[in-house]
């Protein structure tokens, strides 16, 4: 497959922009220089040497309907007429208000929007710690909240620096970041009960609440087993600590009602961000009216000129409407067309006596190579997954077609059709004996 113009493109890239790229993910693309593309739609994109990719990185997830979905398409070009940012309140933003209140089914709630899954996760920190007056986040390895120095530690740390399994230790992501802003976090393993129950019985007196990703889409897209799920309930009323859910990846992509319908489990707080807008940018915080009422009168600080813009809002409405007029024929829809592709990967990785491990929930599942029927949480990939048979599997697919993200997560949209998945299928069966 010739990416010749990509390949001349993305070198004056790195003489404009920093790295030729504008998120670090990018430059991990499983071609051999990072594509150019001219353009979407539905499924598919084409790059600038004409290749067509069926494409599951739908932009890391908002892309619930596939790209530049009409229906969107002509909400926005509507609703943008009357402006772009008013910097003040439309009725347009009570309309969206209303609809993810009754979507989501959290009892006397209310949200407040924002523009991104980073920025809206630090909102809820800091909403958290205002709240119960504690100076401490308990997160988990493997889970990822946004690249800011507060919350950017242990996302995928190197056993080696990790620490004890009872006992991790914050790891940076990065350089420069602010060692300071490690001693605001406690860091555990996750969906293990024991060892988090050891965490709090030492830290619980100043967690002021815990943030996870409630189906971890982040590493395997792992689903808690019920009695973690039970625990951490437990343990976050038996020591006064908020839990909160981010659900920047699984709201309204899992179920109607994200991950909280989906797992029968529901939060103090919860935030969202990718799939609510269709692909364009907004991040929500929902949860107890007790709590948000901290935002509302102006405890905990909270700003931005483009909150609630008319594009974003007009996206998130047209998105929530298409949801609501399909009904439970929509999530049946793409979920089932996910889990056709899970079965069919597994189905051709067992006839080819391949390690290939299929993990998730449908509309957004995760490869990995490895002999383990089930990865239960960060370390367990670390032990036994091989990232680099998974990183020569995305590049041969990508010759084949088909365009896989360089972390191994999977997102179905409902512009995906069954040739889609066939040829998926039939791309792997031809790539896994090469390996």
């Amino acid at each position: 497959m010739n990416h010749e113009r990509s390949a001349r493109l993305f070198k004056k890239a790195k003489e404009l922009v920093a790295g030729g790229v504008s998120s670090q993910i990018r430059v991990a693309e499983p071609a051999e220089t990072p594509l150019f593309f001219t353009h979407a739609k539905g499924s598919k994109m084409w790059d600038v040497d004409g290749n067509e990719y069926i494409d599951y990185i739908q932009g890391m997830g908002p892309n619930l309907f596939g790209h530049s979905p009409d229906f969107i398409n002509k909400q926005v070009n509507e609703d943008m007429e009357k402006g772009y940012v008013f910097s003040a309140q439309f009725e347009r933003e009570l309309e969206v208000a209303e609809m993810v209140l009754d979507m989501v089914g959290m009892d006397d709630a209310t949200v407040r929007f924002a523009s991104s899954g980073t920025e809206i996760d630090q909102l809820l920190f800091r909403t958290m710690r205002g709240f119960t007056g504690r100076p401490k986040i308990l997160k988990f390895e493997g889970h990822y909240h946004g690249w800011m120095d507060s919350v950017n530690w242990s996302v995928h740390p190197p056993l080696d620096k990790a620490g004890p399994d009872d006992a991790p230790v914050p790891v940076g992501e990065s350089e420069g970041m602010d060692q300071a802003t490690a001693d605001g976090l406690v860091i555990s393993q996750w969906n293990d009960l024991e060892k988090l129950e050891i965490i709090f019985k030492k830290h619980g007196h100043e967690i002021a609440g815990v943030i996870m990703e409630p189906i971890l889409a982040n590493t395997n897209c792992i689903v808690p087993g019920a009695e973690f799920l039970e625990g951490l309930q437990r343990l976050c009323k038996e020591n006064g600590s908020l839990l909160a859910f981010d659900e920047v990846i699984t709201g309204f992509r899992v179920a109607r009602g994200g991950a909280q319908e989906y797992l029968g489990v529901t939060p103090d707080l919860a935030t969202y961000a990718k799939s609510m807008a269709g692909g364009f940018p907004i991040a929500m915080i929902l949860g107890r009216r007790d709590v948000m009422d901290l935002i509302g009168d102006g405890t905990v600080y909270h700003g931005g000129s483009f909150n609630s813009n008319v594009m974003s809002i007009a996206a998130t409405y047209a998105s929530l409407k298409y949801i609501e007029e399909q009904g439970d024929a929509f999530y049946d829809d793409l979920n089932g067309k996910g889990l056709r592709l899970m079965e069919g990967l597994r189905d051709v990785a067992k006839s080819l006596e391949s390690d290939l491990h299929v993990q998730g929930v449908g509309s957004v599942f995760a490869i990995s190579f490895t002999t383990k029927q089930e990865i239960t949480n960060w370390r367990d990939h670390a032990r036994n997954c091989d990232d680099s048979k998974y990183a020569r599997f995305a590049k041969e697919m990508l010759k084949q077609g088909i365009r896989l993200s360089s972390n191994g997560r999977i997102h179905l949209s409902s512009a995906h059709t069954d040739e889609d998945i066939d040829k998926t299928v039939a791309a792997a069966a031809a790539v896994l004996p090469t390996l």
